[in-house]
């Protein structure tokens, strides 16, 4: 298999970081991406130590920045010539409503709003790459509604449902954005890693769940898998295309969260 360039957001902990040392392994290039720049460097060492040969980068920016995803979409724009796989990793689950200083609540802007962004800045980048691939990580804990008047959490705010919505709004970004690429590439999936056990299912839930290396095996079958060459906008669960909420199939609902999106993030 020819070697790929792969960026996964979120990558220093948990499933991020199992899903780097299982694609480094088969001799991939990994762009670890973290919040700080020494956490991402050690984790890079750390591949390094354990794979021979591997070959892993880091990138840093605060995902509650847009500033901070520019500068590091900018750089992988500048230093690579390709990006075969983007995978949408990182996530949070805050018990209180955390109201950043640009304005936004976390769990909107790290669980969703950010990854819009990342992947309108790479889109050329992907798009100059054949058979590239963008993998949105979801959640089977996903909102069967969405309250555009809320998505700040600005009339009521509960920790679940606002999980649950930033992984509904996952899908239809998926949805709207395999939509308008017409099965051109890059093919964007969302999938569900299953209940692994990682920090955000015990902040969240108090629970524990399947090994890390069961979640990342999810979203390595997502991004590299042949099964998976020209299927787009599907919603994956063990491997296999699953039915997600009804609502996610909306195209007018679609369309607004992207049309919200765009005026949110300043892009066209």
């Amino acid at each position: 298999m020819e070697s790929k360039v792969i960026l996964i957001t979120g990558s220093t902990d948990g499933i991020g970081k199992q899903t780097a040392f299982e694609l480094a392994k088969k001799g991939h290039t990994i762009i670890v991406h973290g919040r700080e720049k020494q956490k991402s460097q050690r984790i890079v060492k750390e591949i390094k130590s354990k794979i021979h040969g591997a070959i892993v980068e880091s990138v840093s920016g605060d995902l509650s920045d847009f500033s901070q995803i520019k500068n590091f979409c900018n750089n992988i724009k500048e230093y690579y010539s390709k990006l075969d796989v983007l995978i949408n990793n990182a996530g949070v689950f805050e018990n209180n409503r955390v109201i950043l200083p640009n304005g936004f609540e976390k769990t909107f802007m790290i669980n969703y709003l950010s990854h819009f962004f990342i992947t309108l800045q790479l889109l050329e980048l992907l798009k100059e790459t054949p058979n590239s691939r963008i993998v949105n990580v979801s959640s089977m804990a996903q909102s069967g509604s969405i309250d555009f008047d809320n998505l700040n959490g600005e009339k009521y705010y509960d920790p679940y449902n606002a999980y649950a919505v930033s992984k509904l709004e996952n899908i239809l970004f998926t949805y709207k954005l395999a939509r308008l690429l017409k099965n051109k590439q890059p093919i964007v999936n969302c999938l569900h890693p299953g209940v692994i056990k990682t920090k955000l299912l015990i902040a969240g839930w108090g629970m524990g769940g399947a090994n890390l290396h069961t979640g990342a095996q999810e979203l390595v079958y997502s991004a590299l898998s042949e099964d998976m060459n020209n299927k787009t906008g599907l919603y994956m669960v063990n491997q296999k295309p699953m039915r997600s909420a009804t609502i996610s199939y909306d195209k007018k609902i679609q369309d607004r969260l992207w049309d919200i999106s765009l005026t949110l993030t300043g892009l066209s």
